[in-house]
């Protein structure tokens, strides 16, 4: 297998933009991408409210904007989904997302809403290994991501079913549809086939990672956010994947089953020693960062990979899913929010550095006019 190439790149407040531009040409993301296609934005709203670590942040979104200008990308939009326990337009509000499309001409879809989108059957030309049995009655993609471009906006955190959660895991809300939850206790080998697929559909595929506020413990909402002031890109979702999960302290083919199969399966490289780092210096870094438990995650352990697991189809096929749906919403956002997630956040904003770039976002919309004149000229002296 030829080597991948992952940027790797530490920043503060005052430079991350810039760094964004360096790190995404370090990455090649000038030559992943199809710059005659649309480039699709596929954001990470891992909770609606503004939690360190759990969300796509607001420089990250609007630094990948400004390096795709310069290189050429004018045509650029975003893809909203829905989870169980996520409002799209919560946390496109919450997260001040909104001022940055706005800024810069930026329209968002949300591939729940059929004047936006359509969902299609999708024969793949790979072989599944699960999700042509999860949905006997076929898959079911959104026809927009065909023929286009995509940039994965994920953040370097823990995840309570597999272990680490990144630019894979960033497709499995766009591409698949509510019913998702059908894929839990198969999640690895659904995220390897959702790569699959992505490689058929797309005309370049690209991620930018934000860990300058990454989330340990049992994520990807519930976490313990630590300040790492890092960002990672690369054309290649899996090896991405890979050094976030080294960084964090993991064995990404031993401890990360989606990574080893999709590593077997030639669809990216799993295994650092085969990844090109370009960028900073890696090699000393270990998070020793761990999963842990929440009360809903072992809940879900029961249920999709514990002794419940034979009565899936009774509780989650059926209405009785919308009694879950209920205690996921009651437990995050009227337990774990209001009674102690807010003053993580709060506490977050007062005293980290990156909690008060975030506060610029919320009274200033954006980053400076300085940036913006910046980024006006790059587009004037783009290459063709």
């Amino acid at each position: 297998m030829t080597k991948s190439t992952v940027a790797v790149l530490f920043t503060r407040p005052d430079t991350v933009l810039d760094d964004i531009a360096h790190l995404s040409d370090l990455a090649g993301l000038r030559h992943a991408l199809d710059p005659s296609a649309t480039t699709i934005l596929k954001d990470n709203i891992s909770w609606h409210y503004p939690f360190p670590g759990a969300n796509t942040t607001p420089w990250q979104l609007e630094g990948t904007i400004l390096a795709l200008r310069r290189n050429g990308f004018q045509d650029i939009t975003c893809v909203q989904n829905k989870t169980v326990v996520t409002d799209a337009f919560k946390g496109e509000d919450l997260n001040r997302y909104g001022p940055i499309f706005q800024r810069y001409g930026i329209p968002v879809l949300f591939n729940f809403r059929d004047e936006d989108m359509r969902w299609v059957r999708y024969a793949p030309r790979a072989k599944m290994s699960v999700l042509d049995r999860i949905y006997p009655e076929g898959i079911h993609i959104p026809d927009y991501f065909f023929g286009k471009n995509i940039v994965h906006l994920p953040t370097v955190k823990c995840h309570i079913y597999t272990t680490t959660t990144g630019a894979m895991k960033n497709a499995f809300g766009g591409l698949l549809n509510t019913k998702r939850h059908y894929t839990h206790t198969w999640i690895h080998e659904t995220l390897v086939d959702l790569l699959a697929i992505q490689k058929e559909i797309h005309t370049g595929l690209f991620a930018i990672m934000d860990g300058t506020t990454a989330g340990n413990g049992p994520g990807p909402r519930t976490m313990f956010p630590e300040t790492k002031n890092v960002l990672l890109a690369s054309a290649d979702q899996v090896a991405i994947d890979a050094v976030a999960a080294k960084m964090m302290g993991f064995d990404p083919l031993a401890d990360i089953a989606y990574l080893r199969l999709a590593h077997e399966r030639g669809l990216g490289v799993g295994d650092v020693r085969e990844i090109d780092i370009a960028g900073d210096d890696i090699s000393g870094h270990n998070w020793h960062f761990q999963v842990g438990d929440n009360g809903a995650s072992m809940v879900g352990d029961l249920m999709w990979f514990g002794p419940l697991k034979p009565f899936q189809n009774l509780f989650f096929h059926t209405p009785l899913v919308h009694l879950f749906v209920l205690g996921s919403e009651i437990y995050h956002d009227y337990y774990r929010w209001p009674l102690k997630d807010k003053r993580v956040f709060e506490r977050w904003r007062e005293n980290s550095p990156w909690g008060r770039l975030f506060e610029r976002y919320m009274h200033e919309g954006t980053l400076s006019e300085t940036v913006h004149r910046e980024e006006e000229q790059g587009q004037r002296s783009a290459p063709a």
